[in-house]
């Protein structure tokens, strides 16, 4: 098996266009940890949002139905 490039830092010049691969690789990972990362965050805020229902539920049971 031959490689295409020589050594590690002609892989990062790539011909010159290094800096447009690169900076597409990076981009792509970082929109695909915001796609991993960002149903995770909603997911914890809802279950949040969740919990202060119930508690308020709660509260509102115990108080009589008064508005909190």
């Amino acid at each position: 098996m031959t490689f295409q490039f020589k050594d590690l830092g002609e892989m990062l010049l790539m011909g010159g266009h290094g800096v447009y691969v690169w900076a597409a690789v990076l981009v792509s990972l970082a929109t695909l940890a915001w796609l991993v990362v960002s149903p995770i965050l909603q997911h914890k805020q809802a279950l949040r949002q969740i919990g202060l229902n119930l508690t308020r539920e709660e509260l509102r049971k115990q108080n009589g139905n008064k508005d909190i």
